[in-house]
């Protein structure tokens, strides 16, 4: 009778390996010496089966369109898969935006002017303005009347004596 390995086996009866490798060691299926399972064993344990002695079975397509048709599904379903990719992205970048303009439109705290800032009474403020003084061209003719900006310290103030370690403590 023929002899079939133990995968051969398992895809004629379409069960696990596991199965027969079990029914083999409690005893329920034996196994010749060249390790195969004898098709009469097989039939006797798992009755008969249900496909083709043969276990080699070929591939069968219906039609070309079929492996077409397949091919397709499986690109629809893989477009399908990169779109909600897509939509998630896009989701998640419109609500970056939207939190990003928020902060941009949050009311500023107010800065003082460093004018305002209290300072010792000791450091006089001493503003540099720059005023534009129109200096007369000489008119030679060779030269054009310019603007020049000459800086105009607005109010000095003497710097108080410094006042020594005892006399700023008592």
């Amino acid at each position: 009778m023929k002899s079939l390995t133990v995968l051969e086996l398992s895809k004629l009866y379409n069960i696990n390996r596991q199965t027969i490798y079990n029914n083999i060691k409690k005893g329920i299926l034996s196994k010749n010496s060249d390790n195969k399972i004898d098709l009469a064993e097989a039939i006797r344990v798992f009755g008969e089966p249900s496909k083709k002695l043969d276990v080699k079975e070929s591939v069968k397509i219906d039609s070309p369109n079929s492996a077409e048709v397949l091919l397709l599904r499986q690109q629809i379903d893989m477009l399908k898969n990169q779109l909600d990719d897509a939509k998630e992205r896009e989701s998640f970048y419109q609500n970056q935006i939207e939190t990003m303009q928020r902060l941009l439109e949050a009311p500023k705290p107010k800065i003082q002017d460093p004018s305002e800032l209290e300072l010792p009474q000791s450091a006089p403020i001493v503003e540099m303005k720059e005023e534009v003084i129109v200096v007369p061209a000489k008119d030679d003719g060779l030269t054009t009347p310019e603007n020049k900006r000459i800086p105009v310290p607005e109010h000095v103030e003497p710097e108080p004596k410094k006042r020594g370690f005892l006399s700023r403590f008592f």
